[in-house]
C-alpha cells in the first residue's frame, strides 16, 4: 500500500509525528511518500526513516499561492497513484483535499483545531472552511477524544477516528540519579538547583509568556527555568526573560533536557495532544500543563489535581510549579506514576498500527473509498 504524507508545517511536534509513523509504516511493508517543503527539518528526517520525499512547496497560512499549492498536491497525486492521501494540519489538509475532492481514500489530521489558532473574522473563515471541507475526507483522524469533541461542537460533521499520539519508549526512557546529574553536568547545572524545563516551539500556541509572567510571580531562589526551542517568539520572549532563565534554542534530541529537569511544563494555549509531556512522562519526570485539547487524556488518573491548569492564568501555573518545586516527595510519587502510564498508554508502535488499520478500512479492492461504496 502506497501512503502519500501531504504535510505542512515541517518543523515540531507534526514533523515528528510525521517521521514516526513513516518509521513503522517502512517496517510493516507499507510504501511511504511524504511530499513537504524541502526548507525544514522534515525531509531529512522522513527520507532517513525509509521514506521516499518529495518537495511540495506550500507556506503555513493560507494566501494568494493557494492555487499554486493546490496544482503541486494534485501532480503528486497524478505522480505517485496512492491508494490513501493522509493530509496533516491545517495547511495540507486545505490543500490536499482541495486536490483530491474524495477521489482517492483520504484522512486528514488536525494536529489541533486550525480555528482555535487564530481570532476574528480569520477565525470564523478558518471554521466554515473545515465544516465544508469535512466532506471531502474518508476520515477525520484526531489525537484526542478532546479534538474530536472540540470540532463536533463547532459543528463539524465528519467520519471520525481518535488514534493517541504515540513516542518511541526504547528512547524516550527514565533516567537514573547519574545520567541526570550527567545531563546537568553537560549543561553547566549544579546538581541541587531546582530546574524546570519547558519544551516546544516558541510562539503564542506553546504559551511560554505565560510560563514567564508565572516564573516572575514565583520568583523561585535558586531555581532556573529553561526554554527548550526556537520560533518566531523568541525575541519578544528573551526581552522579557528574567536573568534565571536560559533560552537553549532548539533541539535535536530533548531527551537530556528531560532527564535534567525536576519538572517539565508546557503552558499550551491550545493542542491536539501535545508530544513534550509525553516524552517527559515516558522518562518519569511530572509535568504540569494546561487543560487544553489531548492534556486530561495524557495524565495518569489521579494526577490532574496537582498537574492541569488553566490557559492564560499564570496564577494557577506559578502556583502547581512552586508545589512541585517544593515537594520532592510528591515529585518522584507524580514521575513514577507517569512513567507508567506512559509505558503502558502510548507507545509509538502501537499508534502506528492503529493508523495502518484504518488506512486498511478505508481501502476497498475496486480502489473505491468507503463513502462511495455506502452511497452505491
Amino acid at each position: 500500500m502506497k501512503i502519500l504524507h501531504l504535510v505542512q508545517p515541517v518543523e515540531g511536534g507534526v514533523a515528528r509525528v510525521v517521521v514516526d509513523l513513516v518509521r513503522a509504516q517502512v517496517r510493516a511493508g507499507l510504501r511511504p511518500v511524504v511530499a513537504c517543503p524541502p526548507d525544514g527539518p522534515l525531509a531529512g528526517e522522513a527520507a532517513g526513516a525509509g521514506a521516499e520525499v518529495r518537495g511540495w512547496r506550500a507556506v503555513r497560512n493560507p494566501g494568494p499561492g493557494l492555487g499554486r499549492e493546490i496544482a503541486g498536491a494534485r501532480a503528486l497525486v497524478r505522480e505517485h497513484r496512492p491508494q490513501v492521501v493522509h493530509a496533516h494540519s491545517a495547511k495540507a489538509g486545505l490543500a490536499g483535499r482541495m486536490a483530491v475532492r474524495g477521489r482517492i481514500p483520504t484522512v486528514f489530521q488536525p494536529h489541533a483545531w486550525s480555528f482555535e489558532a487564530v481570532r476574528g473574522a480569520t477565525a470564523v473563515s478558518a471554521l466554515k472552511w473545515e465544516c465544508f471541507g469535512a466532506r471531502w475526507a474518508d476520515r477525520v483522524l484526531c489525537v484526542s477524544d478532546h479534538e474530536r469533541r472540540s470540532g463536533e461542537r463547532a459543528g463539524i460533521t465528519a467520519r471520525w477516528s481518535v488514534i493517541h499520539n504515540g513516542i518511541d519508549l526504547g528512547h524516550f526512557r527514565p533516567a537514573g540519579p547519574r545520567e541526570r546529574t550527567a545531563a546537568r553536568a553537560a549543561f553547566g547545572l549544579p546538581d541541587q538547583t531546582p530546574l524546570v524545563v519547558c519544551v516546544g516551539r516558541l510562539s503564542r500556541q506553546k504559551g511560554q509568556d505565560v510560563l514567564l509572567e508565572a516564573w516572575r510571580a514565583m520568583r523561585p531562589r535558586g531555581a532556573r527555568l529553561v526554554l527548550v526551542g526556537s520560533g518566531p517568539q523568541e525575541a519578544r520572549l528573551r526581552a522579557s526573560a528574567p536573568a534565571d532563565v536560559l533560552f537553549a534554542g532548539a533541539s535535536d534530541d530533548v531527551r537530556p533536557w528531560i532527564h535534567a529537569a525536576d519538572v517539565v511544563v508546557l503552558p499550551s494555549r491550545w493542542e491536539g495532544m501535545a508530544l513534550a509531556p509525553l516524552e517527559a512522562m515516558a522518562c518519569g519526570r511530572p509535568v504540569v500543563m494546561t487543560d487544553v485539547s489531548g492534556a486530561r487524556e495524557s495524565l495518569p488518573p489521579g494526577q490532574e489535581a496537582h498537574c492541569l491548569v488553566p490557559p492564560d492564568d499564570p496564577a494557577a501555573l506559578a502556583a502547581a510549579l512552586t508545589a512541585l518545586l517544593s515537594d520532592t516527595a510528591l515529585r518522584t510519587e507524580l514521575g513514577r506514576g507517569a512513567g507508567l502510564h506512559a509505558r503502558a498508554v502510548f507507545d509509538v508502535r502501537r499508534t502506528a498500527a492503529a493508523v495502518t488499520r484504518l488506512y486498511q478500512e478505508l481501502v476497498h479492492p475496486s480502489g473505491t473509498t468507503t463513502r462511495e461504496r455506502t452511497e452505491r
